[in-house]
């Protein structure tokens, strides 16, 4: 059963007359009739009556003008959000995202992109670099927010701000009132790090920095889970390494947030999508961020990183 012979059912049924149905639907009045006895070829039943003075719908017609226009309904809506997801009107966005974009970017965005296309739904994913940067290749997720700016040429991108590293200790360590960690400061001091895929761009700046102020880290052990890390750092006498948006929450965390300088590494916020597959989807969620920037990290701190309990 074609979907044109319920159109032109449902126009017969609505103007009870073969030439005005004909002419609303750009049709010979010869095709229309033809149509319309195939349709019923198709359902088995008569469904339109006509006489030289009238046309009318048989008890079998009306009953199936009802279900007929239920169904042109539904194809029409099928066929309307098809249109809306490739045009970006609609649709479900997978991003991950890191801290500082969960903090800094993507509520404003997100803001923007709800208010110009009420229809995207978003699904969030906090993850690191690494396990972001293999969703957006593999295509679990269509957008990632990442540190550093990637080197598979699978993946585009756009830097949006840059976030300073801090470095972690406890409130009970001995450099818990210090002011701020110059990097010299760490060499032979065991420090909680993770593996570098997991977010190499940060493992890089973090060892660069170290490199650039002539010392080697001692790396007492390696915690891919920033919670995890926070916990292990509060508990014992080794120093952690954060973003300084993650930070903030150190105090909460029984931690004390000190800014690392001489040098101060820092990273890079890009924001990244399949290179090939650039869909109007992440197009929407682009022009969003483009609407919401640009992004400056604040310190959450006051005039530092530490806070006074």
């Amino acid at each position: 059963m074609e979907f044109r012979y319920l159109r032109s059912f449902l126009a017969i049924a609505e103007e009870l007359h073969f030439g005005r149905a004909a002419q609303r639907l750009h049709l010979a009045q010869p095709s229309l009739s033809q149509q319309l006895q195939r349709l019923e070829r198709d359902v088995g039943v008569e469904l339109v009556r006509r006489s030289s003075h009238e046309v009318r719908l048989t008890p079998a017609g009306e009953a199936f003008r009802e279900e007929a226009r239920k169904l042109l309904d539904q194809v029409d809506r099928a066929v309307a959000a098809a249109h809306a997801v490739a045009m970006g009107r609609a649709g479900t966005l997978n991003i991950g995202f890191n801290f500082p974009a969960g903090q800094d970017v993507l509520p404003a965005a997100l803001a923007h992109l709800n208010a110009e296309h009420p229809r995207v739904q978003t699904q969030l994913w906090e993850r690191r670099t690494g396990p972001q940067i293999d969703g957006v290749v593999s295509g679990e997720l269509d957008v990632g927010f990442v540190y550093g700016r990637p080197v598979s040429p699978q993946v585009a991108s756009k830097e949006l701000m840059t976030v300073p590293i801090v470095a972690l200790v406890g409130e009970r360590h001995p450099w818990a009132n210090r002011d701020c960690m110059p990097m010299r400061l760490l060499e032979r001091q065991p420090c909680l790090l993770f593996r570098r895929e997991q977010s190499p761009a940060m493992h890089d700046a973090i060892m660069g920095a170290a490199e650039r102020a002539g010392i080697k880290l001692t790396i007492s052990g390696e915690v891919d889970d920033p919670v995890a890390t926070g916990v292990l750092v509060a508990a014992r006498q080794v120093v952690g390494f954060a973003s300084a948006s993650r930070a903030a929450r150190a105090p909460a965390q029984g931690l004390v947030a000190l800014p690392l300088t001489e040098p101060t590494p820092t990273l890079g916020l890009h924001v990244v999508w399949r290179a090939e597959e650039r869909t109007p989807l992440v197009d929407a969620l682009l022009a969003a961020l483009d609407q919401a920037g640009p992004f400056t990290y604040t310190s959450k701190f006051g005039g530092g990183f530490r806070q006074q309990r």
